[in-house]
């Protein structure tokens, strides 16, 4: 995923849920997925959070690969949660880690690694295809040596050979210490992981056409007795007095929207849209905008990126059987408008988890 730069809105792309991740699957920090444990930025050390409000360890959801367009860090964010029904609705008990490294780091790591790919490529940018991809003189033919003309290789004197320890003695001493990857002191459960595939809200209304979303609509508009045309045409007009003859039973006219936006991919896992506008699930008491703070870093406003949605709730399975489960209508992740990192960041920096609770999630089963 990744920031627009030009004028217009900004698109917005779905996670759908793909393949199912095996035992011995790769799973790299630069995948997108759900369930399992966090994948740690190379240089990262990430200790496994607890709830602030009943203090037990939290449960990994999703990680979400999202370099920004133009910046030279790649960039994941780990989401996790309180297992814990009295925790669910409190949007304190989520724990949202952004973790960032250089782009020559990973393309190093790219280069050991090329022959492993994982099953979802694509990412959230237009540009993080690209990364890990250069052509180097080696693979070309002029960089080819004819098996009878091998040269031997040239004569180093002690001198040179003197210096260059020296030089590497002293990118030693500069070089910062590498992170410790995630830190986990006792055995935490886990959910069941699988891919998250990646695709452009209007392409996936194109490819399917209208017939399913026109069967959906009809379906929520004979189980709540509302007419969802009658509700645009008193937006656009103005009309709060049809509006009221043609409302919900819930009673919220957000939530009508919302429906009617998911109505063409009701499995949607994961709506991602950098400093756009959420889709909210009701109405809050106050702007949200006004609700989330501050960079706790560099004190920069923080800006919608992505938000989870309530189709992941019924993919969320145990991988040891017993019964576990977080419920939400939808969380909204906000980040640092800057995305602020320095290069002698070794933990990950925290970012900002909304939750707005399901008025009916049986619309979802």
């Amino acid at each position: 995923m990744s920031s627009a730069t030009g004028p217009g809105p900004r698109p917005v792309l779905l996670g759908i849920r793909d393949a199912a991740i095996e035992e011995r699957g790769h799973c790299a920090w630069d995948t997108n997925k759900v369930g399992a444990t966090p994948d740690c930025v190379p240089g990262i050390t990430m200790q496994y959070p607890h709830c602030t409000h009943c203090s037990d360890l939290l449960i990994h959801l999703v990680q979400v690969y999202c370099p920004l367009e133009g910046s030279s860090y790649h960039r994941t964010i780990n989401v996790l949660a309180c297992l814990r029904r009295e925790c669910w609705g409190k949007s304190d008990s989520w724990k949202v880690l952004r973790s960032q490294c250089q782009e020559t780091k990973h393309k190093q790591e790219a280069t050991a690694e090329k022959d492993v790919v994982a099953v979802t490529t694509k990412d959230w940018c237009d540009e993080a295809d690209n990364w890990g991809v250069d052509d180097s003189p080696g693979h070309s033919a002029e960089g080819l040596l004819s098996l009878g003309a091998v040269k031997p290789p040239p004569t180093i004197s002690d001198t040179e050979i003197g210096d260059q320890a020296t030089r590497l003695e002293g990118l030693n001493l500069l070089e910062k210490p590498e992170g410790k990857g995630l830190l986990i002191q006792t055995p935490v459960p886990v959910f069941q992981p699988f891919y998250i595939s990646v695709m452009e809200e209007e392409d996936y209304s194109l490819e399917i056409g209208f017939s399913h979303e026109r069967k959906l609509l009809h379906e929520y508009q004979r189980r709540e007795g509302v007419n969802v045309e009658q509700l645009n045409s008193c937006e656009d007009n103005g009309g709060a007095e049809t509006y009221e003859k043609g409302k919900a039973r819930h009673g919220d006219r957000t939530f009508v929207k919302f429906m009617k936006q998911i109505a063409s991919c009701p499995q949607q896992i994961l709506r991602y849209c950098w400093n756009g506008i959420p889709l909210l699930l009701s109405s809050p008491a106050i702007g949200i905008e006004t609700a989330v703070p501050e960079c706790e870093s560099c004190g920069s406003p923080r800006v919608f990126e992505f938000q989870l949605m309530p189709a992941l709730v019924n993919m969320l399975r145990s991988t040891s059987g017993e019964e576990i489960s977080v419920e939400f209508g939808t969380v909204l992740i906000y980040t640092c408008e800057r995305s602020c990192w320095t290069a002698s960041n070794q933990t990950p920096v925290e970012e900002c988890a909304f939750v707005q609770g399901d008025p009916d999630q049986r619309f979802f089963r």
